[in-house]
């Protein structure tokens, strides 16, 4: 038995305040990094296979993860060395549980999810309990984020690394620690390391903290990892820049309709009064993050044309937290309407849910190209890629290719220890191309004139030599048959010429 030794107070005696107790952050975090997570792991899982295709930059992952880490090293000296980190995970990936579709695919599935719990846990600390929570269910079923968590390639990685650095630097802001700033940096430099592009996110911060008014010790941290960061970026940004072949490919109009429509959207939310108080306000982290990456990339595009809303993936962490924020404001106002206008939007989102988990999403489909290959080819025809490097369209099954020669492949990708191959010279490929009666040419759809010798000297070829017999038009390519106009017809057998 315990006595209460308590003293009563005197009649009319003024008794001091009950401290309040607070409430345990830990549920609320709990749930808004949970079921972000949950909803982003269903809808990745949902049609992960899509349809069981592949589309080219997919069939690059497979091939060059399926190398061992010698081999990868040795290919990324030569080529694609800003996705060298990738392929070395996916190669252990690949160790572990086989190279199918859903191994491939699965790492960007789970990325996500990490980066929506991050996204969940940053509006907590931003904004509160119910904006986090909306922001948390907004990340996973934007267009964008669908889109490349069901992704064989390192965006989904990198936005979820980028979405913990901001957490962390804004925890960071708050909580001065050397430790913090140092994982701020690790992390930082990791997703610069997975696509170098992640550095734009970097500025986006350093102007989050110059409008933030944060005190000048925690800028000057921030500046001390951000340079370790740029430091440790230097050797692959100057070593990249030697391979920019790489991104010749974005040579088109520019196409920032999605960048538009969220910034736009970003926008309108923040004019309104969004977050809590404190050091850093949700707007002046959201709009930058949101805003600026992808707006660099547009104003380079006139001198060097690097727009692709891909490569900016993370921006979307900003279009979330201000959405979410705006959600939770006008459902405070009028919760009827706000829950009417949810289901409405998701009820929207249904159609291009669906749209995104087939093959026609993609801008190519290599199964489909290689089984059109297949189809047209016979035992013994020739085989020719116009351009070398859109070998990779019939990339995703061998057994497409197997039984017809390519006319111009010297050595094959892994012996030269390139992505897709080195080539004869123009003059051989001319004459390797004469030895066929018929020929089973592969064109990207939207493939242009090209200066290379090698490609002049098949279509002069091809031009003089050949007529086209049949052509088939599958997702991202053209496959035409092409027959000697002195040779049998292309309805009869066929033999190649003094083989």
């Amino acid at each position: 038995m315990t006595l209460d030794t308590r003293v009563p107070a005197a009649p009319g005696a003024v008794l001091p305040p009950v401290p309040v107790r607070r409430r345990s952050p830990r549920p609320a975090a709990a749930v808004v990094v949970s079921a972000p997570m949950a909803l982003t792991v269903a809808l990745g899982l949902w049609g992960v296979r899509r349809q069981n295709t592949l589309w080219g930059d997919e069939v690059v992952t497979r091939q060059l993860a399926r190398r061992d880490l010698s081999q990868i090293w040795h290919t990324a000296q030569h080529v694609d060395l800003v996705h060298a980190l990738y392929y070395a995970v996916m190669h252990g990936v690949f160790g572990l549980f086989g190279d199918g579709l859903t191994a491939l695919r699965l790492p960007s599935v789970l990325a996500m999810s990490v980066a929506a719990g991050g996204v969940g846990l940053l509006a907590l600390r931003l904004a509160g309990p119910r904006a986090a929570l909306w922001t948390g269910l907004v990340f996973p079923v934007l267009p964008q984020v669908q889109k490349y968590a069901q992704e064989g390639r390192s965006y989904a990685m990198v936005c979820a690394l980028v979405a913990w650095a901001t957490y962390v630097l804004v925890a960071g802001v708050r909580h001065r620690g050397r430790w913090r700033w140092a994982v701020y940096g690790s992390l930082m430099l990791l997703a610069c390391l997975l696509h170098e592009f992640a550095v734009l996110a970097l500025v986006a911060h350093g102007v989050t903290l110059a409008v933030s008014r944060v005190p000048r010790p925690v800028a000057r941290a921030w500046g001390v990892a951000a340079a370790g960061v740029v430091a440790a970026l230097v050797p692959l940004a100057v070593l990249s820049a030697g391979q920019s072949e790489q991104v010749s490919w974005i040579d088109g109009p520019v196409r920032p309709r999605y960048f538009l429509v969220v910034a736009v959207v970003g926008l309108a939310c923040a004019r309104t009064a969004l977050g809590t108080r404190g050091p850093v306000r949700l707007p002046a982290l959201a709009l930058p993050i949101l805003v600026l990456p992808g707006l660099l990339l547009l104003i380079a595009s006139p001198f060097k044309p690097l727009f692709v809303d891909r490569y900016v993936l993370y921006a979307d962490i900003g279009v979330a937290l201000l959405l979410g924020a705006w959600l939770d404001r006008f459902h405070r106002r009028s919760s009827r309407t706000a829950w009417i206008a949810v289901v409405a939007v998701l009820a929207a989102l249904v159609p291009p849910s669906i749209a995104l988990r087939t093959p026609q999403s993609r801008s190519n489909d290599a199964t489909a190209v290689g089984a059109a290959v297949r189809e047209a080819g016979r035992p013994g025809d020739g085989l020719l890629y116009l351009s070398g490097r859109h070998r990779v369209l019939t990339g995703a099954d061998p057994g497409d290719t197997r039984f017809l020669t390519d006319l111009a492949l010297a050595r094959d990708p892994v012996a030269s220890g390139t992505l897709t191959g080195v080539e004869f010279p123009a003059r051989e490929i001319a004459a390797r191309m004469l030895e066929f009666d018929r020929i089973v040419a592969v064109r990207a759809a939207d493939a242009h004139a090209s200066a290379d010798p090698r490609e002049r000297a098949k279509t002069a070829t091809l031009r003089r030599h050949f007529r086209a017999h049949a052509t088939n038009r599958v997702s991202g390519a053209r496959i035409t048959v092409y027959v000697r106009e002195d040779g049998p017809s292309a309805t009869g057998g066929t033999r190649s010429r003094s083989r």
